[in-house]
């Protein structure tokens, strides 16, 4: 029957000097990519190189051996929506309607990102290839143990509707949190406040008893040093006076000014006017120099206080300053402090207020996770119905699947909910946390129903590393007729080391190892028609003896059947 290929999908992926292979393009058919080769070959740098390009951390030592760096680029085509948006916002744009990605790694660890033609930041890769490709192996059979893990996959599963709730229930929970830590520093350190509040009284009653004025401490100053050497002042400034304007007959400077402006305006010469305007002005400033002088020798002979009064008073200023930096400083200090105090001696009030306000947002922050309970609960009994019908294409007919939503006391950043997928792989049997009840075979069978049951429609191009470990014999074939279902509406990607599930693939792909005696090098390569076969064989018994070729014919020919 015809397929029909969604888009957006991986095109090609180009690989030179990462890891054994020196340079390579893997091509990746529209439906079902299977990946094979020796252990060794450099399966891996396939996924390392879509590591790159989805933003993953950079490591240096994958850079091949003699190679100055590592650079791997894929082409998606039909790409649409917010990953051309993502790569617009960043400068970048389509090349003839297809989405290029690129990443190098350079021997001695920098790492550069293009995207659309541009050189972008490696967290733009991350928000591009999220909703394009999804990648699951090994590692995330072994994470779906733990129960983190387990409430993470029936978290996807919830969807929008409980990511919203979520974080509603985060925003109250924080609210509650800040709150009650409010509380507690109230009441656990009540007394430390109490003597907060005496030593910030003393303090602001010391300020308030020398009530200090801005800038006063000059002032003082100032006044200390008149009042110290009056006479010599005195006679400095009537001296001063005198050579600006005396009422005796001898010269001084506002007389002879005036004279020599009298004499320039007699001259009524046009050039000589701003001369006689300065002088004008210099008469002005000589008289008022001179009325200042005689007003600060008056002040000299009538002064505002005593020079112990000014001492004394300076003495106390001057503790201020010394106490607090400055007089501005004080005044600060004094304006907080009663705020302070104010807040201090709200104590009472406020333990009643917090109090409420904790209960308060408790309440509503267990609402809330009562919320995501019913949510989580609602999606268990959808997942785990789906999971079962997967895992009967995949030889457990009779496997049962319950995902379990346990509520807890304490309420956590997630809510307050235990996840646990249990398993009863068999008839008669107890179903039992996944951790323990699955074999090898088991958890990849489970791993891949609970990833298909999840990404399925999700992304479009799945990539999955070695899910049929541990599985063989006809379980194997059910994982390969799955994968190919599953590619009739999403690209997959898939690197394997079983001919049962490869027989299945519309596009097989071989990495192959070759040495020059010192340095592995591989090739990236399609294998079709007999070469497909050797490979298959390969696989099966490790030999292309007849016996194996032609196992691996009817393996072809039957997985190709199976897939229609």
């Amino acid at each position: 029957m015809a397929r029909r290929f969604v888009t957006p999908r991986l095109q090609e992926l180009s690989i030179r000097g990462l890891g054994v292979i020196d340079s390579g393009t893997l091509p990746v058919g529209p439906g079902f990519t299977a990946i094979t080769g020796e252990t060794g070959a450099g399966k891996t740098m396939v996924l390392q190189a879509l590591a790159l390009l989805r933003g993953e951390r950079a490591d240096s030592g994958a850079v091949r051996r003699g190679a100055d760096r590592a650079s791997v680029q894929g082409i998606w085509e039909g790409v649409e929506g917010e990953p051309v948006a993502s790569v617009e916002d960043a400068g970048g744009e389509l090349d003839d309607g297809d989405l290029i990605l690129g990443r190098t790694v350079a021997a001695t660890g920098r790492s550069r990102a293009q995207a659309g033609g541009v050189a972008v930041p490696a967290g733009v890769l991350a928000s591009v290839t999220d909703s394009l490709v999804a990648v699951h192996g090994q590692a995330d059979q072994q994470r779906l143990k733990s129960p983190a893990a387990q409430r993470a996959a029936l978290d996807r599963a919830a969807g929008h509707e409980l990511q919203e709730s979520l974080a509603a229930y985060r925003e109250r929970l924080h609210a509650w949190q800040r709150a009650n830590e409010q509380l507690e520093e109230i009441t656990e350190n009540r007394e430390a406040r109490r003597r907060e509040a005496t030593m910030l009284r003393e303090e602001l009653d010391q300020i308030a008893a020398v009530d200090p004025q801005p800038g006063e401490d000059i002032e003082l100053e100032a006044l200390a040093h008149r009042l110290e050497h009056g006479e010599a002042l005195r006679a400095a400034i009537a001296e001063a006076r005198t050579s600006l304007s005396s009422d005796e007959d001898a010269p001084d400077a506002l007389t002879l000014v005036g004279v020599a402006r009298r004499l320039v305006e007699r001259e009524e010469d046009p050039l000589l006017a701003p001369v006689a305007d300065q002088l004008i002005v210099a008469e002005t400033a000589l008289a008022e120099a001179s009325s200042e002088l005689v007003n600060f020798l008056d002040a000299l002979e009538s002064p505002s206080a005593s020079p112990d009064e000014v001492q004394a008073r300076l003495h106390d200023v001057s503790g201020i300053v010394r106490r607090f930096g400055s007089i501005e400083d004080a005044l600060q200090y004094g304006a907080d402090g009663a705020l302070r105090i104010a807040e201090l001696d709200d104590d009472d009030a406020s333990t009643e207020r917090l109090a409420a306000e904790v209960e308060r947002e408790r309440a509503a922050a267990q609402d809330l996770a009562e919320t995501l309970t019913g949510i989580r609960t609602r999606a268990a009994e959808e997942l785990q119905g789906r999971v079962e019908e997967e895992l009967r294409t995949l030889a457990m007919p009779n496997a049962r699947v319950a995902v379990e939503v346990a509520p807890g006391d304490e309420l956590l950043r997630h809510g307050r909910d235990e996840v646990r997928i249990l398993l009863a792989p068999h008839p008669g049997v107890d179903a039992k946390p996944v951790a323990t009840s699955a074999s090898g075979g088991e958890l990849s069978r489970v791993m891949l129903a609970i990833e298909v049951a999840l990404s399925a429609g999700d992304v479009p191009t799945l990539v999955f590393d070695e899910v049929d470990a541990g599985v063989g014999g006809e379980a194997a074939i059910e994982v390969g007729r799955r994968l190919a279902k599953l590619a009739e509406h999403s690209q997959v990607i898939v690197v394997t080391h079983l001919a049962q599930v490869a027989a299945f693939a519309s596009t097989h792909v071989r990495i192959e190892k070759g040495t020059d005696g010192e340095v592995t090098s591989s090739s990236i390569a399609p294998v079709v028609g007999e070469a497909r076969v050797s490979e298959l064989a390969r696989m099966l018994a490790g030999t292309d003896s007849e016996v194996a070729l032609a196992h691996a014919r009817e393996l072809l020919a039957d997985g190709t059947q199976r897939s229609k």
